[in-house]
Order: C-alpha cells, then structure tokens, then sequence
C-alpha cells in the first residue's frame, strides 16, 4: 500500500510509530501523550477526531471510545525532525486522563526541599469507576490508555461481592490466558511474558509510594478536599498494585487462596515467631 505524499514526510521509528501530544485547543495545556502508526494518524486527519495506535493491544483506539471523552482535532503538527506529532485538540468533558483527571500530566517534581518528590498537583474531576463501569470489568484497559496504563478500576459495584472478589478475579485471570492478547489488558499481559508482569509490579509499587508519600503531606483539618483525593489515589494505586501481583500470580496458576493461607497461618503470631518458624 502507497502512502499518501503527505504522510512520507513523517518519521516513524522502527516499529512504525511515531509520539503524538494532545494539547488544549484554548488553554495550550499538554493533556495527554500516546502513540500513532500511519493508519491512526491517516485517520485522525480524516475524521479530525484522535485515533491512536496501543501497543498493548497492537490495535487502532479512538480516544473516549469507552470513556465518552473523545478529543475534536483542530491543528496537527510536525516537528523538526519529523518525529513528533502534536494536536490541537478539543477535549469532550474535560477530561483526557484514565485517572478522571483533566490531563495525565497531574505530578509536578517539587525541589524546594532537600530531596525532590513528585507531587500530585491536579485533582480527579470525575471518579474513573464512574466513567467506565458502563463498558469494563475488572481487569481490562480503559480504551487504549498509556499502552502500559492501569488496570481498568470501574467495575459494577454493585454486582461485584467483597467476599469474595478475589475468588472471581482468580476465575477471570484463568480465563485471560486462553484469549486473545488484543481481547483484553490481561491477555496482552500474558502474551508479552513474565518479565512484562513483573516490570508492572515494579511500577506500580513506584506509583503506589508516591501516592503514600503525597497522602502523608494531607493535612485533612486544612484541606479536607486535598485529602480526601490523596487517599482515594492511594487506595487507587494500591489496588493496582495487588492487581498486578495477583496477575503475576496467576501466570503460576497459584490462586490468591494460597496467599490467603498464608497469611492466615501466621496470624497470631509475633514476627520474631514467624521468622523464627520459617
């Protein structure tokens, strides 16, 4: 297939991809970074809506197909070099990140102290289980997100039994394995192998700390809003962060029963016990 004249004079990198920044159309602000193949960027200038190509999925995803918030294009550009792209986008709803946020550039590296730490600085304007649960379950990716993106936390609340969610995780990790890796985030997951899984625990346990680090310069009697947003993220991390290890879990066929009696086999016990009986 001839590409057209005007997609020539772009750079893709070997594995024929090329950056793409979504930008406000009015305030100039960056709201997003993910990745074109010559089909999405072909149909992003027809449609002038963003269509980005996830590497997770190896497929086409239209920015907001499952979120609603898809992203109106008014200008493309190219840089220098050719080899990123940037959009002049309108965002439907306001917001472009999976996290419910307004942009996925929400931490600021704060140097004012002797150490530099990440501070999450923008706010969740819409809770992430209310933005997906129409279309998701546990363990898939909302649209294309990141490529390397969360897991999916919007479930139907209301259908899923605390007691026993585990159990049903372990049944829906099982599952994964035997789909097709563009079916599901899980699938994608298996299909690219355990050192994949494994580089995601890493990661999220990272993000995961940092929202600890966050949450503890809340002071609730000053900024009960602030507060309240730090902790959700915490637990928001946190859950993706058991996710993944029970994902990793999985790939042993070990169910989370396992870890369960475990943890109940030490119960009672002092840790000096415990160590001492290992």
């Amino acid at each position: 297939m001839t590409l057209p004249a005007w997609l020539t004079a772009v750079t893709f990198n070997d594995d024929g991809l090329i950056p793409a920044i979504a930008q406000d159309h009015q305030s100039g602000r960056i709201l997003m970074m993910a990745w074109m193949n010559s089909d999405a960027l072909q149909l992003t200038a027809q449609t002038k809506t963003a269509v980005y190509f996830s590497r997770s999925r190896a497929k086409l995803w239209h920015k907001g197909e499952s979120s609603g918030h898809t992203q109106t294009v008014h200008d493309i550009r190219l840089d220098c070099d050719a080899d990123v792209i940037v959009l002049s986008v309108t965002q439907a709803g306001g917001i472009a990140c999976h996290t419910g946020r307004e942009s996925c550039f929400y931490q600021r590296l704060d140097l004012s102290g002797p150490t530099p730490e990440w501070q999450t600085v923008d706010k969740v304007l819409k809770d992430p289980a209310d933005i997906y649960h129409a279309t998701k379950t546990t363990n898939d990716m909302p649209e294309g997100k990141k490529d390397d993106a969360h897991a999916d936390s919007a479930t139907n609340q209301e259908s899923v039994d605390n007691a026993s969610v585990l159990q049903q995780l372990d049944q829906v990790l099982a599952e994964r394995k035997q789909a097709d890796a563009d079916s599901s985030y899980v699938a994608s997951l298996y299909a690219k192998g355990l050192n994949k899984i494994l580089e995601k625990i890493g990661e999220e346990s990272t993000e995961s700390i940092i929202a600890a680090k966050d949450f503890a310069h809340c002071d609730k009697s000053r900024d009960k809003a602030q507060y309240d947003e730090a902790r959700h993220e915490l637990i928001y991390e946190v859950a993706d962060v058991w996710f993944h290890t029970l994902v990793g879990l999985a790939w042993f066929d070990i169910e989370s029963d396992a870890v369960l009696g475990e943890l109940g086999r030490r119960f009672g016990l002092s840790g000096i016990d415990e160590k001492a009986a290992r």
